[in-house]
C-alpha cells in the first residue's frame, strides 16, 4: 500500500469537498499577512522625524520639568487619567497611586530631596501606533538614570512608555520601568554626560543658565545634553532654542555653497550685478566684491558699519588683499542672492537646508511658530536678562534660531558634504586666508591645523546674552557644539573642549591660549 499516494488523495478529496472551509482558512491568512505587514511598514522613526521629537519632547517635560523639579502640575496634565505604571520593585500604581506616593514621597520636601532622573537619549527608540492607518500613539522604549547626590553610585534602569493621543494631545497612559540595578559613572563607558549634578552646580558657580551640548561621532549626533533652567525652577528641556549669535554665517555660507555646487551661483563672480550696498556704490572697488571674498572675511569692510565714525559702510583696505571678520560681508551675500533668486534667504535656506534635514527649530526671522516655552533668555553676567531679539527680516550673518538637536544635525551634514561637490568641499576646507594665531579662514568656516593632515572646521558666537561654539574633524568625522546663554558662557569653552575632545581639544586650546 502506498501510503503517500492515499494521504495526497485524501487532502485532494477534502479540498474539492469542502471548497467553504478552503477559502475561510485563506481569508484569515491573508488577514493576518496584511495585518502583519501593515504593523511591519510602521517601524522605529528616525531621530529626525516629527514623531521622535514630539516623543521626546513630551518626556522632557514629564521627567526634566516635573520629575525632577517637583512639579506635581506638570504630571498631571501628561499622565492619562487610565495611567497604569508597573515598577519591578514597587508594584502597579494608577494615576492617583502614582500622584499621591510622588507628593509623599521624594516630593515631601522638594528643597532636599536628591534623587533626580535623566533620560539615556541615544537608548532612545519610538515607535508608532496605528490603528486604519491612523497614528493613535507611540511606544517609547529605553534607559535612564536616577543620579542621588549622596551616593557614590546611580541608579541605572530600562523602562518602556506607551504614549495615546487623547484629545488632540499626548498623554502617557502605560509605563514599565524594570531592571534597576546600580550604575558606576565610568567615564570610558558612560551612556551619559558624567556626572549632571557636578555640572548643574559648576553652572551656577559661573552664572550660566542654560548649557547645551552636541557629540558627533562617526558622522552622526551621538548625545545631545541640555543642562540649568528655562525659568526659575523649570528644567531646560533638551530641545531648547537658543539665539546662536554668528553661528548663524555657516548655515548662510552653506546655502551659498549649494548653490555653487548645483551651478547657480559662481564663487568668483562679482555680485555688484546682482546687488550693490547704495553707500559704496561709487566707490569702485565694490565691483570686486564676490562669494569668495565674502566668505573668507577679505571684502574690507568692518564688522558692523555702525562701528565706523560716520555709520557709513566703507572699505578699509582693497578686497582680497588681507582678512577683516565682517557680517556686513555676510549681509551683503545676503542681499545679493535675494535679488538673484527672488526668495528670502529664509525661504532658499528653507529648501537646501532646513526642510531637508528637518531642522523644524531653525529660523532666521521671529514667528508665530516659535515655542516660547522652550526659548532661552540671554542674560548678562550679573543676571540680569536682555531684550530678545525678534528679527522679521533675515540677517545673514547673526542671530539664528535653532536647537542643539537641529545645528548638531546641520553640522554632520556638513561633515558628509551633503549637497556639496567634491570641489566645492575642498575650497571649504582651503586656507583662503591667514587669521590670526597661525589659523586661516576657508570658506564660511575658520580652520585649525591640528597636525597629521588633521584639519578641525569651527566658528563662535558672540552677543548679548549669547556664547556659542563648535568644531567637526572631517577627517575622523567628530564633532561638537556648545550653545550658551549668558554673556559669562565663554568661561566654560576651555574646560568642555579639553574634556570632550582630549588631545584635539588640548590642542585647541593651546592654539587660543598661547
Amino acid at each position: 500500500m502506498n501510503y503517500k499516494l492515499d494521504l495526497l488523495d485524501n487532502i485532494h478529496n477534502n479540498l474539492i469537498n469542502n471548497r467553504s472551509w478552503w477559502f475561510i482558512k485563506m481569508k484569515k491568512q491573508i488577514a493576518f499577512l496584511i495585518f502583519f505587514l501593515s504593523i511591519t511598514a510602521f517601524s522605529q522613526v528616525e531621530k529626525n522625524d516629527d514623531l521622535y521629537k514630539t516623543i521626546l519632547s513630551n518626556d522632557s517635560l514629564l521627567f526634566d520639568v516635573g520629575f525632577n523639579h517637583c512639579n506635581i502640575k506638570q504630571f498631571e496634565i501628561l499622565l492619562s487619567e487610565n495611567l497604569k505604571f508597573h515598577h519591578d520593585k514597587d508594584g502597579i500604581s494608577d494615576k492617583a497611586k502614582f500622584l499621591h506616593d510622588l507628593k509623599n514621597g521624594l516630593c515631601k520636601n522638594p528643597e532636599t530631596r536628591q534623587v533626580k532622573r535623566f533620560l539615556v537619549k541615544e537608548s532612545t527608540e519610538i515607535f508608532p501606533l496605528y490603528k486604519n492607518a491612523v497614528l493613535y500613539g507611540a511606544v517609547q522604549n529605553g534607559e535612564h538614570l536616577f543620579s542621588e547626590k549622596r551616593e557614590t553610585q546611580s541608579g541605572i534602569a530600562k523602562f518602556t512608555n506607551v504614549w495615546q493621543l487623547e484629545n488632540g494631545g499626548w498623554k502617557l497612559v502605560t509605563s514599565f520601568s524594570f531592571d534597576h540595578h546600580p550604575f558606576k559613572d565610568n567615564k570610558s563607558a558612560s551612556p551619559i554626560f558624567d556626572n549632571d549634578s557636578e555640572i548643574e552646580k559648576w553652572l551656577k558657580e559661573k552664572k550660566i543658565p542654560i548649557l547645551g551640548i552636541g557629540i558627533i561621532k562617526n558622522g552622526k549626533l551621538n548625545q545631545v545634553k541640555v543642562f540649568g533652567e528655562i525659568t526659575e525652577g523649570i528644567a531646560a528641556p533638551y530641545n531648547t532654542i537658543f539665539n546662536v549669535a554668528s553661528l548663524t554665517k555657516p548655515v548662510t555660507a552653506i546655502v551659498a555653497l549649494k548653490l555653487v555646487s548645483a551651478g547657480k551661483w559662481n564663487l568668483d563672480e562679482p555680485l555688484y550685478t546682482f546687488w550693490t550696498d547704495p553707500e559704496i556704490a561709487d566707490d569702485p572697488r565694490s565691483k570686486k566684491i564676490t562669494t569668495r571674498l565674502i566668505l573668507s572675511h577679505q571684502t574690507g569692510f568692518p564688522n558692523w558699519r555702525w562701528m565706523n565714525e560716520y555709520k557709513k559702510l566703507s572699505f578699509q583696505f582693497e578686497p582680497g588683499t588681507q582678512y577683516h571678520y565682517s557680517g556686513e560681508g555676510m549681509e551683503f551675500l545676503r542681499k545679493a542672492l535675494e535679488k538673484k533668486f527672488k526668495k528670502s534667504l529664509q525661504q532658499l535656506a528653507d529648501e537646501l537646508i532646513f526642510q531637508p534635514l528637518k531642522m523644524t527649530d531653525t529660523r532666521y526671522i521671529w514667528d508665530k511658530n516659535i515655542d516660547m516655552s522652550r526659548l532661552a533668555t540671554g542674560y548678562d553676567k550679573n543676571g540680569k536678562a536682555y531684550e530678545t531679539v525678534k528679527n522679521k527680516i533675515p540677517n545673514g550673518a547673526d542671530d539664528l534660531l535653532t536647537t542643539i538637536e537641529d545645528y548638531g544635525n546641520f553640522l554632520t551634514s556638513i561633515i558628509s558634504g551633503d549637497g556639496l561637490t567634491k570641489e566645492v568641499f575642498k575650497e571649504m576646507t582651503f586656507d583662503q586666508v591667514a587669521t590670526t594665531k597661525g589659523k586661516h579662514f576657508g570658506l564660511g568656516f575658520e580652520i585649525y591645523d591640528l597636525g597629521n593632515g588633521e584639519l578641525a572646521l569651527s566658528h563662535s558666537g558672540s552677543d548679548n546674552g549669547v556664547q556659542t561654539i563648535f568644531f567637526i574633524f572631517p577627517k575622523d568625522k567628530n564633532g561638537i557644539v556648545i550653545f550658551t546663554n549668558s554673556d559669562t558662557g565663554g568661561s566654560v569653552l576651555g574646560d568642555l573642549l579639553k574634556y570632550y575632545l582630549g588631545k584635539n581639544g588640548q590642542k585647541i586650546y593651546d592654539i587660543e591660549t598661547n
